[in-house]
């Protein structure tokens, strides 16, 4: 079977990146694929790459940086939402002359039309939100 998944959840104030970690890593150990992963809405900050938590904690986008680039997974951040929160690439921060960029290498910023093509490629579309 063929998925994508859509996170919602922003991590560390819902479970829904790290339960959305779990299915994923199920899913290719049973033999299915991701045919992309699509932060959205507060899931966006999954692609903050200067978040840092405690070092008793899970570093939950870090863990999700390793795992889509170790499996080569098509992930996109929507841009709209990612904007609004402050998660934005290298392009965006000269764009808007901002002091720096955030998000994690190779993670695209990209729009709504790429989950629409997404669902239309898999099987099921799965959300992970709170």
């Amino acid at each position: 079977m063929k998925f994508t998944l859509l996170i919602t959840g922003a991590p560390y104030n819902s479970e829904a990146p790290y339960t959305a970690l779990h299915f994923a890593k199920a899913a290719l150990k049973g033999g299915h694929t991701i045919y992309r992963v699509f932060f959205y809405q507060d899931g966006v900050h999954c692609g903050n790459s200067l978040v840092t938590p405690p070092q008793d904690e899970l570093n939950l986008p870090k863990e999700w940086s390793q795992f889509i680039q170790k499996n080569k997974l098509d992930c996109v951040v929507c841009i709209g939402a990612a904007l609004r929160r402050g998660v934005i690439d290298e392009q965006e921060q000269s764009r808007y002359e901002l002091p720096a960029a955030n998000l994690h290498k190779n993670w695209p910023l990209s729009g709504l039309g790429q989950l629409i093509e997404a669902t239309q490629h898999s099987d099921q579309v799965i959300t992970f939100g709170a």
